[in-house]
């Protein structure tokens, strides 16, 4: 059996046990791949993995960067109390609108809302507004930007609140120092933000599975 076959097989088992996609999930998926869609939705273990962080930290307020068809929105919805509040960034209107039926369709519409635009456009208007804190954010878009996502993380977070950033291991490219790739040159210049922030505590894991060899960041904000 190839490395990749028992990854997957390994999340099947995993997730077929403790994450098992529900009709508004599967439908989430279905819809965005017949939209063509790209295929960078989180997994259902990675998107439970979401949803306990959000029950663990007690979240009443999450902040998602990057939208793409409202998977992991869903997830991360379902772990709010009904006065609670999701605002996920999403900069491509065609994404945002299946996004926006998708999370409708999961009964997550009065909690969840769905912005449209580069986030680094949306994110200094969010914070014009004067929010309340937000307990959780996960950073899931363009990782050039990634550096910038985690400095707007960290103006409308808390004392406490939890920062996650995702696809930070990029298939061990994380590595190359000399690499002028984008998504390379961004989630290096974040990892080296977060060792160096004096308000930020962090770490990163690697992961393998269905979607590859990758890993996400996670990120504690201190007083």
């Amino acid at each position: 059996m190839s490395g990749s076959q028992l990854w997957d097989d390994v999340d099947f088992y995993f997730t077929s046990h403790l994450s098992p996609d529900d009709e508004a999930l599967q439908a989430a998926l279905r819809d965005s791949e017949a939209a063509a869609l790209p295929h960078a939705n989180v997994t259902a273990n990675q998107g439970k993995f979401l949803q306990l962080l959000a029950q663990i930290q007690d979240a009443r307020r999450i902040l998602e960067i990057g939208t793409l068809g409202g998977y992991s929105t869903i997830w991360l919805g379902r772990a709010l109390p009904a006065d609670g509040r999701l605002i996920s960034l999403e900069y491509s209107a065609k994404h945002a609108e299946i996004a926006t039926r998708n999370i409708a369709r999961a009964g997550l519409e009065k909690v969840v809302e769905v912005r449209v635009g580069p986030a680094l456009e949306s994110l200094p208007k969010l914070a014009d507004e004067n929010p309340a804190p937000f307990d959780l954010v996960f950073i899931d878009a363009d990782k050039v930007n990634n550096p910038n996502y985690v400095e707007w993380a960290l103006r409308l977070t808390r004392t406490g609140s939890l920062i996650v950033v995702d696809n930070v291991v990029r298939g061990g490219r994380v590595l190359d120092a000399e690499s002028d790739e984008p998504d390379v040159v961004g989630t290096r210049a974040a990892i080296e933000l977060i060792a160096a922030h004096p308000r930020l505590s962090g770490t990163a894991i690697q992961t393998v599975g269905s979607k590859g060899y990758d890993g996400f960041a996670m990120i504690r904000v201190l007083p």
